[in-house]
């Protein structure tokens, strides 16, 4: 694990490619089959008007590819190779025609070695499987599918919009086409108890998946959730609390998955809580500190006791 207590995305990309890699975060100009009306309105109830993405959805594919370049060389210097990360909304969500247009363009910019794709497991046709498996062929691809919660109560609560099942069978649909799936949970959903994500967690560790990204959660304006927050505040995890649960979880994670990320990003002008989130470097120093001190591993508790 290259003298850390956990699998990395650093390190695994690092041996992947050879050197750091970055990822360019893009709008494809997708929806989602949860705001459109196909299975509902208003998305899930932690997502804002920007569909969890960070880009700048009025450019082009390769304008906003230029953009993030240009940022991430002013702060780290000559990068060579990048991972075009389709962020926003559902980026399966549309004709395997038009997946090809948006994926190639952004494939075919210079030093991009791969494709991240995050969607939905309810956005996975049989076509599109297939065009992803050859997409696979030809490229460092890997899938990434919120999952957030093995708990039906907190699925509907939080308007996810598919079950378990769903999920469960996207994932071994990639997995049996060699293609890497990255699951995403969070943690500190209301009403959720210590066991109820460790529950997640377990279920996740037995999975045939390549990564896992833990989440706390960002409560951001002009979201449902937000509102909810506004009306009737609820308890949300410290920052103590959240490095204790995942340090747990990280434990009975197998050691070959990639964590992708501990904690997440949080934009300071659309966060309205928990506001320690907003000082990741500060976070990660004291997660990562908090592993050292307690001589935890990814890994030293697989398989998890259920």
């Amino acid at each position: 694990m290259s003298n850390t207590n956990f699998y990395t995305l650093n390190n695994f990309l690092r041996n992947r490619h050879g050197e750091k890699v970055m990822k360019l975060s893009i709008d494809g100009g997708f929806t989602c089959p949860n705001r459109d009306g196909t299975i509902g309105f208003g998305g899930c109830i932690f997502c804002n008007d920007n569909g969890s993405g960070t880009a700048n959805s009025a450019l082009s594919i390769t304008s906003q590819m230029e953009e993030q370049i240009l940022s991430l060389s002013t702060k780290w210097g000559n990068i060579n190779k990048y991972i075009a990360y389709f962020q926003s909304y559902s980026n399966t969500y549309a004709s395997v025609n038009s997946l090809k247009l948006k994926y190639e363009t952004a494939l075919s910019y210079k030093n991009i070695v791969g494709l991240a794709i995050g969607t939905r497991p309810d956005c996975l046709s049989p076509e599109i499987i297939t065009y992803l498996s050859e997409l696979n062929s030809k490229t460092h691809l890997w899938v990434e599918l919120g999952l957030q919660t093995i708990h039906n109560e907190t699925a509907n609560f939080i308007n996810r919009g598919y079950d378990l099942d769903c999920f469960t069978n996207a994932v071994y649909e990639l997995s049996s086409k060699n293609i890497e799936v990255v699951a995403h949970i969070i943690l500190g959903l209301p009403n959720e108890t210590r066991e109820d994500m460790l529950q997640t967690a377990r279920f996740i560790a037995n999975l045939p998946l390549q990564g896992v990204k833990i989440h706390m959660l960002h409560i951001v304006n002009n979201s449902p959730l937000a509102k909810l927050y506004e009306k009737n505040p609820f308890s949300l995890l410290s920052q103590e609390e959240y490095i204790e649960l995942v340090s747990q979880i990280l434990q009975i994670l197998p050691k070959n998955f990639v964590i992708h990320r501990v904690t997440g990003d949080g934009e300071r002008e659309h966060l309205v809580a928990p506001l320690w989130t907003l000082r990741k470097k500060h976070v990660l120093n004291e997660f990562n500190n908090y592993l050292r001190v307690n001589n935890i591993y990814q890994g030293c508790k697989f398989p998890p006791d259920f």
